[in-house]
């Protein structure tokens, strides 16, 4: 995945309202984990790539954590998954 850190920052930043710096470093681990998964695993449904990354951030992310991630995560499926998004809303 490190090699991969540039591509899935900019893909995950446009759904951010702070920076990347700004971020809760576990947060930001699970959320460059989930936009990971949404860009290369194709296998991997979105719904459970989302509910993966609320399931890791309940555990392990601050209080609210999973509240921010589900936003984040909300922004970025339709982004990188556009065709499998629009197909699940029919």
């Amino acid at each position: 995945m490190a090699t991969n850190q540039t591509e899935i920052d900019t893909a995950l930043t446009p759904c951010l309202d702070l920076t990347i710096e700004e971020l809760d470093p576990i947060e930001l681990a699970i959320l460059r984990l989930s936009t990971f998964e949404l860009l290369k695993r194709i296998d991997v449904p979105y719904r459970v790539v989302i509910n993966e990354g609320i399931e890791l951030a309940k555990v392990y992310g601050s209080t609210d954590g999973h509240k921010f991630v589900n936003g984040v995560l909300d922004k970025l499926a339709p982004r990188l998954r556009e065709v499998e998004v629009k197909a699940h809303k029919r």
